[in-house]
């Protein structure tokens, strides 16, 4: 494992500077605005007065503890998504042993010798591979519902939070003005939509025309001019077309009236709801499936990928998790 290791020469703002530019080198769904979104998203988050009413929640953090050293499996979907993990890790005086994505390799080495120019004292807590995880006491695991399969087979004897697939959802009741609906479109193509925070579904009053959505949603329309995005959005028009199903054309996404809550990328999923009840969602739903949820008496309107410090994945509380002891969670 290699330790974090800053550029002394560059400092911060010159490596993130060149890293906005030329990361999507490595992994082209980071490009730039997308790069520069997750960091200004981060940045928001550490503020003094952030950070003090995160932690205020976890007086035993005063508390005197032996350190552990915790395996982070990371995600890689979207720019720096495992960063929180890592920040939980470390304020809670832990060890962290992450297994970076190869997705998202070269950012989060840029964050930890950040972190590490900030806090010395980080560079002997910080391992970093791209290999098996090994000499752990707990862990957190980030994968699809396949992989998660694995990751309680092969962490069954340590504690550990294992993440799966989730996504979210708009709410919408009919009455969203011409601005929410623009600003819901962020929730919907930011990173592609590939974060899981990103909205899949929209869920809409009886008698709605989902069309009439894509008029506030054509400052997207530039997504076609992504390669990879692209040929996801030619693909599935082509399959639809081939099955002649119904769905509607936005020439830069498509609409198609469906159950389920993980469409494709360049495709959106919605469903009808009675007009004047709410929508068919369960607690097993909210709890297993969903991550967060946009609309009126919901999440405001193109707030869905800038979470706060408090706003954990999967609802699980990660400070929690990595106070408790030592034992079966």
């Amino acid at each position: 494992m290699r330790n974090c290791t800053a550029d002394s020469a560059t400092g911060p703002a010159g490596r993130f500077a060149e890293l906005i530019e030329t990361v999507h080198l490595s992994n082209p769904w980071f490009t730039p605005d997308n790069v520069r979104r997750a960091l200004l998203a981060t940045g928001n988050t550490l503020t003094r007065e952030k950070l003090k009413k995160w932690l205020s929640a976890y007086p035993e953090l005063q508390q005197e503890r032996k350190p552990v050293t915790v395996g982070v499996v990371m995600a890689g979907n979207i720019p720096m998504v495992g960063f929180h993990d890592m920040l939980c890790v470390l304020i809670t005086g832990n060890r962290i042993h992450a297994r970076l994505s190869t997705k998202d390799e070269i950012l989060m080495r840029a964050l930890a010798g950040t972190l590490c120019e900030i806090e010395p004292a980080f560079a002997s807590l910080i391992a970093m591979t791209t290999d098996r995880l090994k000499g752990f006491d707990r862990v957190i695991a980030t994968g699809s519902n396949n992989t998660s399969r694995y990751f309680e087979y092969y962490f069954r004897k340590v504690p550990a939070i294992i993440r799966r697939n989730r996504n979210s959802i708009a709410i919408l009741d009919g009455t969203e003005s011409d601005e929410e609906l623009e600003r819901l479109g962020d929730d919907v193509f930011s990173y592609f939509g590939l974060g899981c925070r990103n909205v899949s579904k929209l869920f809409l009053p009886e008698g709605y025309d989902p069309a009439s959505i894509l008029p506030a949603w054509q400052r997207f329309a530039n997504l076609r001019s992504h390669y990879k995005y692209d040929v996801n959005y030619d693909h599935h028009r082509a399959v639809m077309m081939v099955n002649r199903e119904h769905f509607i054309d936005g020439g830069f996404v498509l609409l198609r009236e469906s159950p389920s809550l993980t469409p494709p990328v360049a495709v959106v999923h919605y469903e009808y709801y009675t007009a004047g009840s709410e929508p068919a969602i369960t607690s097993a739903m909210k709890n297993n499936l969903l991550q967060c949820i946009t609309g009126h008496g919901h999440l405001p309107f193109g707030t869905t990928q800038q979470p706060e410090l408090w706003d954990y994945a999967d609802n699980t509380d990660t400070i929690s998790f990595l106070l408790k002891k030592n034992e079966a969670q």
